[in-house]
């Protein structure tokens, strides 16, 4: 392998571990594999610390294809807790609204996630990394400021039903390029007249990346030592 001259890996990013923490730790055994103090590796798509799942790091030149798949479709599996929000949509924060679920159906739940399929507009949590005004959202949202994000153009092309046990649902999607989980989660929530936030999120799938083919990158090390990898002088 020549991570200089560039590579292509996918990771099953750990539940906790931030994208850039991920990188980091890749970035550092590759430099201390092929003997090099600096290498150019970034990731194709950002996950939030609390899900897991599919994450692409390029290395070397091959860094210069990292917009290409972040264009490519995205699939994840998604566990919603009904009846409920929190500031963020996910379990980063406490709950702060609860709401009735008792009408909610799972033949409701059926009837409800295919208005989702195709072009939406979807508006992003403001614990997110999108920018206003050149800040990132979340540290205005952290600071208690008042965040107003646009509407967003993008496809959902499927959505599937996989467990439905209320006040708990969980959904497969395939989706592209920008689309918040977290923000699907929340609309879907309102669509039942109630509220949702999430409670697990897995990518499994980006283009033709897939989970059950990804490194697990607490093994990294041992993995890196096993393969035939270049090395270079500084």
């Amino acid at each position: 392998m020549n991570f200089k001259e560039g590579e292509v890996l996918s990771f099953n990013k750990p539940l906790g571990w931030t994208s850039f923490k991920l990188v980091g730790h890749v970035r550092y055994h590759m430099c201390k594999k092929t003997g090099v103090k600096k290498m150019k590796v970034g990731h194709a798509g950002t996950l939030d610390p609390l899900a897991t799942g599919v994450m692409i790091v390029c290395s070397g030149k091959a860094t210069k294809r990292i917009e290409e798949f972040q264009y490519q479709t995205k699939e994840y599996i998604a566990t919603i807790a009904l009846g409920a929000t929190t500031p963020s949509f996910d379990l980063e924060h406490e709950i702060d609204v609860t709401y009735p679920t008792e009408h909610i159906t799972c033949e409701l739940v059926e009837e409800t996630l295919p208005k989702f399929i195709g072009e939406i507009q979807q508006i992003p949590p403001a614990f997110s990394a999108c920018k206003v005004d050149g800040k990132r959202a979340y540290d205005l949202a952290r600071k208690g400021e008042e965040v107003e994000l646009k509407p967003k153009l993008l496809v959902i092309d499927e959505i599937e039903l996989l467990e439905c046990n209320l006040p708990e649902i969980k959904i497969r999607v395939v989706c592209s390029k920008g689309t918040y989980i977290r923000a699907l989660a929340r609309d879907i929530g309102q669509a039942l007249g109630s509220g949702a936030h999430l409670t697990g999120l897995i990518r499994t799938r980006v283009g033709d990346f897939k989970l059950e083919d990804c490194l697990d990158p607490t093994e990294f090390a041992e993995w890196i030592e096993t393969q035939d990898v270049v090395k270079f002088e500084g």
